[in-house]
């Protein structure tokens, strides 16, 4: 099965030589590099987050498999749904579904499920796959779309990622992809995002939630963040770093309703 891109030529160029640049641009392969567990990427049109999500991956070494974790923005297909075979394609070319991951990963999950419906139009794990691919043309990854629930499901599956990736016998980087605070004045939304980013960089998924609750911020993609940090925590991480955070405004010079991007790496 071959998923075709859902946002190639909307929020990416959709040829390649065009995106070929755009990335290049913003991907330093001159970064020290860092060996990294989990990182927090955005998923906005590049000309908004790119600037963040190339900075993260800049940051990290490359991985041989990726587990691209995103929200359902669209309400298709179940609420834990992954890609167990197949390919997607974006202007770089085909990536390969890792099946063995995927596959020990279904096996292993109460809650996930093959369902590639919930994948067919959701662009936020498709807007990570170039920045993959650019860093490792030769990857595979394994795609999870998340909708929402309590603490104690995403911590069940964080740690069924975690023992996942503990049988993989290559590297495995989790990618947790999530935009900040949505559409509030500039000041608005940075002070949320600072509340949200210190209990990231804490490990602290409880807090993170609880942050989430009592500043009402609409951190889209809060659920792979949790997943991704009980995941990263099962497999030793005790170390967070902000690499990159920037708003949409600081794109399109508009500040009175912009989102929020951070780029976090945790190792």
């Amino acid at each position: 099965m071959i998923r075709e891109p859902a946002v190639a030529g909307q929020f990416y160029p959709g040829a390649k030589p065009e995106l070929f640049k755009m990335v290049s641009g913003l991907v330093n392969k001159n970064a020290t590099q860092k060996k990294a567990l989990g990182i927090v990427s955005p998923h906005a049109g590049f000309i908004y987050s790119g600037i963040v999500s190339g900075a993260v991956f800049s940051g990290v070494k490359p991985a041989a498999s990726y587990i691209v974790i995103g929200p359902n923005h669209t309400g298709r297909g179940r609420p834990f749904s992954l890609m167990k075979i197949g390919a997607w394609l974006t202007p770089f070319g085909r990536i390969q579904v890792n099946k063995r991951l995927a596959g020990d990963l279904l096996k292993r999950s109460r809650f996930l499920q093959d369902d590639p419906v919930a994948h067919a139009f959701e662009h936020s794990v498709e807007t990570q796959i170039p920045f993959v691919q650019f860093v490792n043309e030769g990857a595979t990854f394994v795609p999870i779309i998340l909708s929402n629930a309590g603490v104690d499901i995403y911590r069940e599956i964080g740690n069924d990622i975690a023992e996942s990736i503990k049988q993989y016998p290559s590297d495995v980087l989790i990618v947790a992809s999530s935009d900040m605070t949505h559409y509030e004045q500039q000041k608005i939304v940075v002070d949320k995002d600072k509340e949200a980013i210190n209990a990231i960089l804490e490990l602290d998924e409880e807090k993170l939630l609880k942050k989430i609750k009592d500043f009402d911020i609409s951190m889209c993609g809060y659920a792979p963040v949790v997943v991704m940090l009980c995941a990263a925590k099962k497999l030793g991480a005790k170390h967070a770093e902000l690499v990159k955070y920037q708003t949409s405004g600081d794109a399109s010079g508009d500040y009175s309703a912009v989102v929020g991007y951070a780029g976090i790496i945790v190792s």
